[in-house]
């Protein structure tokens, strides 16, 4: 063969040429088997060529490093291309078939891909497939033909320098991907057409980089101590509970809602929150503050502490979304009453795809979900869907498993509210009531009167589903909250001409006021009977300060309906919460009221033992589907 077929043996200097061409070859290919159109892909690249570079760096490091292993480019440009194309077009098909890009992490899922794979019907890019597969043959035969001169060291010819050269160019993209490609205020300023929808930025601005750019974003810590026989024994734990009292549960998470509005700089000549001050004072009523992850912003961060019990600010020492860290089955609040056989769902008027939520509340246990694209007549004020029109939606749902036998217990997240709080908000010309609020510049008191009046529907919106379930013979219990308070400016230029001492102060003295929203559980007399509820909210134990951490509200959800200890799990979170009502990073709340910095003693072994199961859950635990 040798002499029928002599070997073309290149110079350093044409390998390095060879490895520029190659790579750059091999990135095209993988945008080519994108979903979108490879032109449009093309023109974005021309009027942004960093993302060349970006793309290419690493195809080109590894195949730089896969060169040195094999000791000839087109060996090692024949399994990147399968590395790298086959990536490529498992993102394509993730997207196409979930509307979720492949992210570093579901490496370490193969076998819930697998699994996974059965539940979809999948039509594979067939085209994509044969020509990754021809190249990649093609670049194999190649390498029989053509191969590399030796290197010009002696000492670097055999295999310590192949394992050296190889070495160098995997630490180098190491390097590459935690500064330049892992670099947040690069990314951010690329942009995309759609920067919240990560299908879109992998699409416009290239896989090979998005793909290495996640490397960096939406991490999860192994906490120190971490024992996953440990964890696994935890979870493993019996627990003494049967079914749980049958009553229908129905949460609501309300969009900014706060009662910032009862401050004494207002003087309302109306109440904008009559019904949230009515229930409070309702003898079937809890009421009081929950505390959430995030100031004015971070709504699926509250959406995920509510439900699962775990904690946002606990995953990483980074911030990080809690639902992006989200890809297997988890225990949540839906999971519980779906396993008892209730419909469980997931209300928002907003996109599927935003924060993943089409998969993650599959993952979290909803039997339904419903977005704003599935909903009929949407009824608008302004650009967002109005709390009223997500009332009468509930409504509707609960109507509609009432008349197919089911129990319900469902989860709303609304929009209205949603920053900004312009003039034009809900449309030219709309007349906003006065906030009666003296010292206030325009821009203030326009933010002001905008958002009360999103406060205001908000309101009423509770309101009304209250008077909709009291006229109901069917038990129910109404939990209204708010996912974090309203963006009142940059600098938080409201705030401070209100004088609400909202900021939240540097680590270790945060300022729990900031993070503090209304709540309200209210049970209709039908439930109110069938929980026993005065003797039942004495047992409960909750804080008299109202204070309550919004991971410890869904579990508290669940012992006020007799399922306070279906799991292990949540058994354990009413346990930590009747010790420490609040955890907000570095800060502390006893459950008797009194401030700490930081846990101590039992209460410290306590809370490690809540990160190191949450970690367990978030990565190691399997839930059957």
């Amino acid at each position: 063969m040798k002499t029928r077929f002599p070997k073309f043996r290149l110079s350093l200097p044409l390998t390095l040429l060879a490895v520029v061409l190659l790579a750059g070859f091999i990135t095209l290919l993988a945008l080519w088997c994108q979903p979108n159109a490879f032109r449009g892909v093309i023109s974005n690249f021309l009027r942004k060529p960093v993302l060349i570079l970006l793309n290419a760096l690493p195809v080109g490091l590894v195949l730089l490093g896969l060169t040195c292993l094999f000791r000839n480019v087109f060996f090692g440009a024949a399994l990147t291309n399968l590395i790298v194309c086959g990536l490529s077009i498992a993102n394509r098909v993730k997207i196409e078939v979930r509307d979720e890009p492949v992210f570093p992490r579901d490496l370490a899922l193969l076998k819930e891909v697998s699994s996974a794979v059965e539940s979809y019907d999948i039509r594979y890019p067939a085209a994509a497939i044969a020509a990754v597969v021809l190249v990649t043959l093609a670049l194999a035969v190649l390498g029989f033909f053509v191969g590399v001169k030796p290197f010009p060291a002696e000492k670097l010819r055999g295999w310590r320098g192949s394992l050296l050269g190889a070495a160098g160019s995997f630490a180098a993209l190491a390097l590459a991907v935690v500064t330049v490609l892992g670099s947040t205020g690069l990314y951010d300023s690329i942009g995309a057409s759609n920067p919240y929808r990560l299908s879109t930025v992998f699409n416009e601005n290239g896989f090979p980089y998005n793909f290495c750019h996640q490397f960096t974003t939406f991490l999860v810590d192994r906490p120190q101590g971490f024992s996953r026989a440990e964890a696994e024994a935890w979870d493993g734990e019996e627990t003494s509970s049967g079914q749980g009292r049958q009553v229908h549960l129905v949460m609501v998470m309300n969009e900014a809602f706060s009662d910032i509005t009862d401050d004494p700089a207002f003087t309302w000549e109306e109440d904008p929150l009559p019904n949230l001050h009515a229930l409070q004072g309702d003898s079937h009523a809890i009421s009081g503050h929950v505390v959430v992850p995030g100031f004015a912003g971070g709504t699926a961060n509250t959406e995920f502490d509510v439900l699962t019990g775990m904690q946002t600010n606990a995953l990483s020492a980074a911030t990080t979304s809690a639902l992006r860290v989200v890809n297997r089955n988890l225990d949540s609040v839906l999971r519980v009453f779906g396993d008892e056989g209730y419909h469980t769902s997931f209300f928002h008027p907003g996109d599927d795809w935003f924060y993943n939520r089409e998969n993650v509340y599959r993952w979290l246990g909803a039997e339904e979900t419903v977005f704003a694209d599935e909903m009929e007549d949407l009824e608008y004020k302004g650009r967002w869907v109005t709390d009223d029109y997500m009332a009468a939606f509930i409504e509707e749902k609960f109507a509609e498993a009432v008349s197919g036998g089911r129990m319900l217990c469902s989860y709303t997240t609304t929009i209205q509210n949603h920053m900004s709080y312009t003039a034009d908000k809900y449309g030219e010309g709309y007349d906003f009531p006065p906030v009666q609020v003296s010292g206030l510049s325009e821009e203030v008191e326009t933010m002001l009167a905008v958002y009360a009046e999103g406060a205001r529907d908000a309101d009423a919106m509770l309101g009304r589903l209250t008077d909709y379930f009291a006229g109901t013979d069917e038990p129910v219990v109404l939990a209204f909250w708010g996912d974090h308070l309203p963006y009142l400016g940059d600098n938080q230029v409201g705030y401070r001409q209100l004088g609400l001492d909202v900021f939240s102060g540097p680590e270790g003295q945060e300022n729990l006021r900031a993070y503090e929203t209304p709540y309200v559980i209210w049970a209709n007399d039908a439930a109110a009977e069938v929980l026993d509820w005065e003797n039942t909210v004495e047992t409960l134990d909750l804080p008299g300060s109202g204070q309550l951490s919004a991971c410890f509200l869904g579990a508290a959800l669940l012992e006020l309906t007799g399922r306070g200890e279906t799991t292990s799990w949540f058994a354990f979170l009413n346990q930590l919460r009747r010790q420490v009502s609040v955890v907000q990073k570095t800060v502390c709340v006893s459950a008797a009221g009194g401030a700490l910095t930081g846990p101590a003693g039992d209460l410290a072994e306590e809370i490690a033992k809540w990160r190191q199961w949450s970690y367990y859950k978030l990565k190691y635990k399997e839930i059957p589907s």
